[in-house]
């Protein structure tokens, strides 16, 4: 069987048909490529038995191969292939074998005892501690770190000190990814279109982003192109089209590449997963005072999977919301490479992806189709639609969905549906992924997938940190937390030493424990163990080492896409929602129908019109049937238009809080649904007035449209069902759970019937007619009386004054309409304000 001889940057490896070799930047792999845009674990070359075959294991930036993303193909000399990137990627070429076969070079000692988290792998396991009072042995001594050697053959890059004393350390201490070199008066764009001097493979990044230039005096400066997804000084965002002058300390953001200057020298260093995480004496305190998170710190290592377990009122939720700012820490800090998460959240929200319990996707869509809105909203704007579904692709070939992309998410198993939630977050290609009760409801079975799963995400070069009840699967971890009750912590470091720490034999032992004991000191037992000073002591101890920023300006971080842009996305993807939910649409039609048919039932002669004078008192007969009739058709609209609303805000406040964190404008989600619901409530306000008045006597003249009465009794119908829809979003956005929508639907609905003014005078009610005002009622059923003359209809008994509000003039009429159209713009004030309470709280500030 033929040698095969792979050549790459001035390197040969020969290789053995006997076995298979692995490419990527894994630095246990057998061919290592240190380039940001290969995966971890990125192919393997072998031979078949008849031919040597290239296999690409899923990878995010892809194989080529003549300019065209492969999965599987047969190479020979001759051949060359591109890694991560089909034009300027690792070039490997391919040809015959020319000497005798040789293993390829494996990555030094050296570079391995440079990976964070190697001296704890590899550090002595401690002894099982069976009581806090047991003695306790000097603590070892982590492995000293080793910088990492230079390998033969490969080209060398300097590590140069970062730009003078008092430099902040950027990705923690890695030198950089590359560097590029000034000249003087030269200008340096930066952007993912070829043209420009620097290109970032990044689809955060615009196709013009930003440009560095030098100043007069000699000094940098940045300047932002009209970016979608902003350039960043030191977590802050600068404004759009502005510049900012650089000095020795500061870091410049873009997309996933961090860049600093040094010298004449511009420093890069890309985020491909390889970072850091820590949390230093989080504290969280309620009101009243109350610690439900104790002065929690712990270090998470590069490219782990690490499992946070704990009973009931343990602070889990708290501690993913601290973590992820949703909701930050009193005291504390959160630090992602050693930068300050909560002062550079409007940067660093790009790289960390969440998974709540809950699904973050409209179930009612096929996968592909709820990722394609998705990846509309969070690319930016210049993002083309073969770029967005090429990634879409990369994605769900990672996970294994390809298969399934066609299909509705209501119709995917528990864990496929887990699945595509983590698919959405890996579109773009956080670091840092976190994960809340991802195996809630799921069988044992579908429970090891989800979790084996993230082993996978967590080995191709990210970091994973999942909340979770199950501790079937936690041997596959790297690192276990487990929280005590109060919010500390009882235990940091690796899960196979656990319960041998805590002196059990089974984690239900423990929370039994944990239940029985819930005075004991739990995190001053871990923090006088042995474990602790192996693991978490160090982290502890270290003041972090944040990059100083200015206090937070009042400048609100740049969006992904412009508001007209997300306001058309969202649009279009809640009308897909509802075009594919054939029960709503089938309710839209039969409950509008239904209702005015309701008042058909009123039959007295069929008239709208006043009733003669009575000859023997001089006085009016009141037309009953009028006020019936008006009286039915506005609390049914009323009840379709609130009914349409009261639970579209809350079946979707879990996306939205996501949506939100990643750019989404509250306003154009907002608009969205007012848009949406507002035409689907008109038109069915329209149905129920051509029902109700189509087939009665009505006035010939109305007051505003001339002949075309129905019509005009009909606007104040529809418009009453738009503010009654706007009152059903002020109900779905103060609400907790969508159960008690309903009861304040009907109360809602009841309300509306006593304040028409049909079943008792109004005018004249001293408080009760004031209060009437609230109600869009009240306005709707005076805007139709006023058309229909209701102080004639229904005149006042007992000499009692007529109600100004049902004056048959035009003055009168307008009011009406002006005060039921202002009724429903204040409820889309309120709605705002409340959707502001479930936005994560680093954001408000």
């Amino acid at each position: 069987m033929p040698e095969l001889v792979l050549e790459l940057n001035g390197r040969t490896w020969t290789l053995d048909p006997s076995r298979s070799y692995t490419l990527g930047r894994d630095p246990q792999g057998d061919i290592v490529l240190d380039d940001a845009r290969v995966s971890w674990r990125h192919a393997t070359v072998s031979h078949n038995g008849r031919s040597w075959v290239v296999e690409d294991h899923g990878s995010t930036n892809g194989t080529f191969a003549r300019g065209q993303r492969i999965q599987q193909l047969e190479i020979g000399p001759g051949s060359a292939l591109h890694l991560g990137n089909a034009t300027d990627g690792p070039r490997v070429s391919v040809s015959g074998a020319q000497t005798p076969a040789a293993q390829p070079r494996q990555q030094p000692y050296a570079a391995q005892a440079a990976n964070p988290g190697w001296a704890q792998q590899g550090a002595p396991q401690p002894q099982a501690d069976q009581s806090p009072q047991a003695g306790w042995q000097q603590p070892q001594q982590a492995a000293p770190h080793v910088p990492q050697q230079q390998a033969p053959g490969e080209p060398y890059v300097q590590k140069v000190p970062g730009g003078g004393a008092g430099a902040p350390p950027v990705h923690g201490d890695r030198s950089p990814t590359t560097f590029h070199q000034f000249s003087l008066g030269r200008v340096m764009r930066i952007g993912r279109a070829l043209e420009n001097e620097l290109v970032v493979s990044d689809l955060q990044v615009s196709r013009h982003h930003a440009e560095f230039h030098s100043t007069p005096d000699g000094r940098m400066e940045i300047r932002d192109l009209g970016s979608h997804n902003g350039t960043y000084v030191n977590g802050q965002p600068i404004p759009k089209g502005g510049s900012v002058q650089l000095g020795p300390s500061d870091v410049v953001g873009v997309g996933h590449s961090t860049f600093r200057v040094v010298g004449d020298r511009l420093e890069e260093f890309v985020d491909t997963g390889e970072v850091s995480f820590s949390a230093r004496h989080l504290t969280v305190t309620v009101d009243g005072g109350k610690q439900i998170l104790k002065d929690v710190s712990f270090g998470v290592p590069e490219k782990s999977l690490i499992a946070v377990i704990g009973p009931s009122g343990s602070g889990k939720s708290t501690l993913l919301k601290a973590l992820t700012g949703y909701r930050p820490a009193n005291q504390g800090d959160v630090l992602y490479d050693n930068r300050n998460l909560y002062k550079q959240f409007a940067e660093l929200r790009q790289r960390i992806g969440l998974v709540p319990q809950d699904d973050i996707l409209h179930k009612e869509l096929t996968v592909k189709k709820a990722l394609k809105y998705a990846a509309k909203l969070r690319f930016p704007a210049d993002t083309t639609a073969a770029e967005r579904d090429a990634r879409i692709d990369e994605v769900l070939r990672e996970l294994k969905l390809d298969i399934h992309k066609e299909k509705k998410v209501t119709s995917l198993s528990g864990g496929q549906r887990k699945r595509v939630s983590v698919a959405l977050e890996l579109l773009t290609k956080p670091s840092l992924i976190f994960l809340d009760e991802p195996t809630s409801g799921l069988d044992p079975g579908m429970d090891r997938d989800v979790m084996q799963l993230l082993r996978g995400l967590a080995d191709d070069g990210r970091t994973v940190l999942v909340v979770t009840h199950s501790v079937a699967e936690l041997a596959i971890c790297d690192k276990l937390l487990v929280m005590a009750p109060g919010g500390a912590v009882a235990y940091f470091g690796p899960p196979e030493e656990a319960l041998n720490f805590f002196g059990y034999d089974t984690w239900a032992d423990v929370f039994s424990a944990f239940e029985n004991y819930r005075d004991y000191d739990w995190a001053g037992r871990w923090k006088g163990s042995q474990h602790y000073q192996m693991y978490a002591a160090d982290i502890d101890a270290v003041a972090p080492q944040s990059v100083q920023v200015p206090p937070m300006q009042a400048m609100k971080p740049p969006k992904p896409q412009g508001w007209m842009s997300q306001f058309v996305t969202l649009v279009r993807r809640y009308v897909s929602v509802i075009a594919s939910d054939k029960g709503f649409l089938a309710l839209t039609v039969i409950l509008p129908a239904v209702l005015g048919a309701v008042s058909l039932l009123i039959d007295s002669g069929n008239s709208l019109l006043p009733n003669p004078v009575n000859p023997k008192s001089g006085r009016i007969i009141p037309n009953g049937t009028a006020t019936t009739v008006l009286l039915i058709l506005a609390v049914g609209a009323c009840f379709a238009g609130a009914a349409n609303s009261v639970r579209e805000l809350i079946k979707e406040r879990v996306i939205y809080e996501r949506e939100r964190a990643t750019g989404l404008s509250r306003s154009a989600y907002l608009m969205s649904k007012v848009f949406v619901l507002g035409v689907v409530t008109v038109l069915q306000g329209l149905l129920v007035g051509v029902i109700g008045f189509a087939s009665r006597e009505i006035p010939k003249e109305g007051l505003v449209l001339g002949g075309a009465t129905m019509i005009e009794l009909s606007i104040p119908i529809m418009a009453l069902g738009f503010t009654s829809m706007m009152f059903g979003l002020v109900i779905s956005s103060l609400v907790k759970t969508a159960e008690k929508t309903m009861p304040l639907l009907v109360m809602f609905a009841i309300i509306q019937v006593v304040f028409t003014g049909c079943l008792f005078a109004l005018n004249g009610a001293v408080g009760v007619n004031e209060f009437s005002y609230l109600m869009p009622s009240r306005w709707a059923v005076a805007a139709a009386g006023a058309t229909l003359d209701f102080n004639k209809i229904s005149p006042p008994k007992d000499g009692g004054g007529t109600d100004p509000l049902w004056e048959h003039t035009v003055g009168a009429w307008s009011l009406d309409m002006i005060a039921l159209i202002v009724l429903g713009v204040i409820c889309g004030f309120f709605v705002a304000r409340f959707l502001r309470r479930h936005e994560p709280e680093v954001m408000r500030k």
